[in-house]
């Protein structure tokens, strides 16, 4: 018999997880293809690091070929399509060919984009925070805002120039706004003459206050970081429309700056809608061993899947990595099963505890339930980063140990510029993640 095709769609968390799993299991007995936009694995959490010049990026791009194995084909695409009668799957490779891939089990981990809403002058004017290029563009763009400050005399631009707006006080915001903040007082201390200028950060969400999916006493922990620093924390407000010049504010003030990054959240990859299947909140509809009904030979999981959360009956599983990582692996494992390896189980996982790293030595984490702040809350945040990174960890962990003794790095690269990086990466012939 010829052995079973498996088609992998993307590698973020649930996807690179499933291949690495599947590998394990299938041993060379079935051809398993991953199909991604690039040849690594993005470990995003400690994205606002690259962005304020803590990490290099190559720190937490894990090579794929250089961590999953042989067993493991990847192919070079975005899916542009999925014919679930055919059993195919169309892609365009970054060359701009076309392609397809012919399966007998397909697993949907498509990830997630930008959530965008329809306010004014915002999807011109703003910037995500999804990739490598988003954070090396932010590194760029907050550098260049400082060099331009400390060369006009124009107090009003110099004003502008040196505020920061961040919207949306989740995990992203909340870490983009206390990195970023560590970053311009970096900055600031080497150009004399704005000593006497203030440098601000704004974090703008609706919610009434800072990580309000966490529980309340992690959340004060931030907010008290967060003042600390002098960010201007504004719950309950948000941006109505943003211009050029600076962004309107729901709470009818205007707010003159140069710099507005979109944190409000994410949103399931259009590939998802484009199958036509039944959706929950965007996501795809899939039973407790992540199967898609009436699909037998289709699994879905990561934040492309809304993936029933038995531990609270009528509730989906939230868009995190900690259940995106465990999805993937499940779905190999059933995949594993329905050719009669083992038994296929039902997703179900309580939360260990979540990490939030605040730049410095702060952080607050409540690993297995235990609130923790500051130094130690820190060191747990490192440990967890460092143990669920798939590579690169010497090297992570080495540019850590610099960073307590040297300073931060804060030249412009001007490999990303703002083109390159709109907030809707979904347009066609528009990079995508």
């Amino acid at each position: 018999m010829a052995r079973p095709r498996i088609v992998i769609v993307g590698a973020g968390f649930a996807g690179y997880h499933c291949a690495r799993k599947l590998a394990r299991l299938a041993r060379g007995r079935a051809d398993i293809l991953l199909l991604n936009p690039t040849d690594y694995f993005l470990y995003l959490p400690l994205l606002p690091e690259v962005a304020a010049s803590g990490l290099e990026p190559r720190r937490i791009a894990v090579s794929i070929p250089g961590t999953i194995g042989g067993d493991v084909r990847l192919v070079l695409g975005t899916a542009t399509g999925v014919d679930l009668d055919g059993r195919r799957v169309d892609f365009t490779d970054p060359e701009g060919g076309k392609g397809e891939l012919r399966y007998d089990r397909l697993v949907l981990a498509a990830g997630s984009v930008n959530k965008l809403l329809p306010i004014p002058g915002v999807a011109e004017h703003a910037h995500g925070f999804r990739g490598i290029f988003e954070a090396l563009y932010l590194r760029d763009h907050i550098t260049r805002q400082v060099e331009l400050a400390d060369a006009t005399d124009d107090r009003e631009e110099r004003a502008a120039r040196l505020t920061f707006v961040v919207v949306g006080a989740g995990y992203t915001g909340t870490e983009v706004a206390a990195h970023g903040a560590l970053f311009t007082r970096d900055l600031v201390a080497r150009h004399p003459r704005l000593a006497d200028d203030a440098v601000r950060w704004l974090l703008l969400d609706l919610a009434d206050r800072v990580l309000p999916e966490l529980d309340q006493r992690l959340s004060r922990t931030a907010d008290r970081v967060l003042r600390e620093r002098d960010i201007d924390v504004r719950t309950g407000t948000s941006v109505k429309e943003a211009t050029y010049e600076g962004v309107h504010l729901s709470d009818g003030g205007f707010v003159p700056t140069r710099t507005l990054m979109w944190c409000v959240g994410v949103r399931p990859d259009p590939l998802v809608a484009d199958l036509g299947l039944p959706t929950n909140k965007g996501r795809l509809v899939v039973d407790e061993f992540l199967g898609v009904p009436g699909r037998p030979e289709v699994l879905a999981c990561g934040d492309a899947a809304a993936v029933p959360d038995l531990t609270r009956p009528g509730e989906i599983t939230a868009m995190t990595a900690q259940h995106a990582s465990r999805q993937g692996r499940l779905a190999a494992h059933n995949i594993a099963a329905s050719y009669g390896r083992g038994k296929p189980r039902p997703y179900k996982h309580h939360d260990l505890g979540f990490v939030v790293d605040l730049g410095g030595v702060q952080a607050a984490a409540d690993p297995l339930g235990v609130p923790l702040g500051g130094p130690m809350a820190k060191a747990v945040t490192a440990g967890y980063h460092l143990a669920a990174m798939p590579g690169n960890r010497v090297r992570t962990a080495a540019d850590w140990a610099l960073n307590s003794v040297l300073q931060r790095e804060t030249v412009q690269l001007g490999l990303v510029r703002a083109p390159a990086v709109p907030l809707d990466t979904t347009t066609p012939g528009v990079r995508t993640m």
